[in-house]
C-alpha cells in the first residue's frame, strides 16, 4: 500500500515545500549579501569565504506559515583570531556593513546577525576557521556551491548517466562532499562567537550537510522528504508545543529513521515508532562533528514530555495509515496525521481513528512497550 501512496505524498510535498518564487527570493537575497560581503572594503580582508547552511541547504526546509518568512543561513568564514578577539567584538566588526546596506533591517542576536527582508530572513553567522587546512577545504567547489542536497545529487546522477561509469560516479560523489582535506575538516570544526556566554563555540555545518546527504542516500532518497513531512506535522498539528523544532527536530528524526526504507510512508511510520518505543525520556543527542554538544541541551523535560505524547499519538495513526488495505483508508489516516495539505482520498471512510482513541493502551501494553 505504501508504494501506491507515492503520488499522494508527491502532491503533499509540492504543497509544503518552498515555492519556486520563495526559492528565487532566497537565492537573490543571499547572493546579493554574499557579493556585498566579498567586495566590502571594510570586511574583504578578513573574509576567507562564505557558504550556505541550514535547512534550505540540506533540502529539509518547509513552507512558512502564519506570516513568517523563508530563511537562509549564511556562514562567513573569517580570519578573526578567536584567541585575540572577543565574540562581541567579532560581531561588532560587521555592524558598519549592515548599517550601510541593511539599515533598519538588522538586529544583533546571540551568535549572529539577523536581517529581515520583505519576504526573506537572513541569518549571518561569522565564524573563525581553525587552520590553513580548513581554509583550503573551504575553497572546494562543493562547499561554495549554492546547490542544496537534492540539486547536488541530481547533478551527480546526471554525470553517471552521461558517462555510464560507476567509478566516475564514485569520483564525483566523493568530490561533492569529501574532496581534498577530508580528515582535516572532519576533525576541526569552525567556531562561532557566542556573545551571551562570552566564548567561541564549536560548530560543524559542513558535517551536518555531509551527514544529511549520506543519510538520504542510505534511505534511498526518502530521508529529506520524511524530515519535511514530520516538520510540517509538528508545525500543523502542534503549534503550541514550543520545542523541539527546526534543526533539533531534524537531528532527532535523523537518529530515529532507519536506513534502507523503501517509501516515505514507511520512514514516517518507523521513525515515529522508534521515538515512541525507545525514547520515553529526553535523550542526549550528540551534534554532528561536535559530539560533546547536546542538540537537545535547551529542550526542557516538560517540552519533551509534551512532544513525546504527541509522537505516540502520531505513531498509532501512522501505523494505521501504513497498514491500511485500501487507498481510501490509507489516505484518510495520512490526512488525519499530516493535515489538509495531504490530498483527500476519492471517498473517505466514516470510521476514522481519532487522535487520542486507544493511545494509552497501545503504547503501554502493545507495540511500544
Amino acid at each position: 500500500m505504501a508504494q501506491k501512496m507515492t503520488t499522494y505524498f508527491k502532491d503533499f510535498l509540492r504543497e509544503i515545500r518552498l515555492t519556486d518564487k520563495q526559492v528565487e527570493e532566497l537565492k537573490s537575497a543571499h547572493s546579493t549579501l554574499r557579493n556585498r560581503l566579498q567586495t566590502d572594503e571594510g570586511l574583504s580582508d578578513i573574509i576567507e569565504t562564505t557558504f550556505l547552511q541550514g535547512s534550505y541547504r540540506r533540502s529539509t526546509a518547509v513552507r512558512p506559515k502564519n506570516g513568517t518568512r523563508s530563511d537562509v543561513d549564511i556562514i562567513i568564514v573569517t580570519k578573526i583570531d578567536r584567541n585575540e578577539v572577543t565574540p562581541e567584538e567579532a560581531l561588532d566588526k560587521f555592524e558598519p556593513f549592515l548599517k550601510k546596506f541593511y539599515d533598519g533591517k538588522y538586529r544583533k542576536q546571540g551568535r549572529s546577525w539577523g536581517i529581515e527582508m520583505t519576504h526573506v530572513d537572513l541569518d549571518v553567522v561569522p565564524t573563525s576557521a581553525p587552520s590553513i587546512a580548513e581554509a583550503e577545504l573551504l575553497k572546494n567547489m562543493a562547499v561554495l556551491s549554492d546547490d542544496d542536497i537534492i540539486e547536488m545529487t541530481e547533478k551527480a546522477e546526471n554525470i553517471l548517466k552521461s558517462y555510464h561509469s560507476s567509478n566516475l560516479w564514485y569520483t564525483n560523489y566523493q568530490e561533492i562532499f569529501h574532496a581534498g582535506k577530508e580528515a582535516d575538516w572532519k576533525s576541526e570544526p569552525l567556531y562561532i562567537p557566542d556573545r551571551e556566554a562570552d566564548s567561541w563555540e564549536k560548530t560543524h555545518p559542513l558535517e551536518q550537510i555531509s551527514w544529511t546527504q549520506q543519510k538520504n542516500a542510505r534511505c534511498n532518497g526518502h530521508y529529506v522528504n520524511i524530515v519535511k513531512c514530520l516538520k510540517w506535522w509538528r508545525k500543523e498539528k502542534y503549534p503550541d508545543i514550543k520545542n523541539p523544532k527546526s534543526y533539533p527536530l531534524e537531528h532527532f528524526i535523523g537518529d530515529c529513521c532507519p536506513d534502507g526504507i523503501e517509501s516515505i510512508a514507511e520512514g514516517i511510520t518507523l521513525t515515529l515508532e522508534t521515538i515512541a518505543s525507545d525514547y520515553q525520556q529526553k535523550p542526549f543527542l550528540a551534534d554532528r562533528g561536535v559530539p560533546e554538544h547536546d542538540v537537545f541541551a535547551r529542550l526542557t523535560d516538560e517540552d519533551y514530555e509534551a512532544f513525546y505524547e504527541a509522537v505516540c499519538d502520531a505513531a498509532i495513526i501512522a501505523r494505521k495509515a501504513y497498514d491500511a488495505e485500501t487507498i481510501e483508508e490509507s489516505a484518510t489516516y495520512w490526512q488525519l496525521l499530516l493535515g489538509n495539505k495531504f490530498p483527500s482520498p476519492p471517498s473517505k471512510s466514516s470510521n476514522v481513528f481519532t487522535k487520542r482513541e486507544g493511545a494509552s493502551s497501545e503504547i503501554s501494553g502493545g507495540r511500544f512497550a
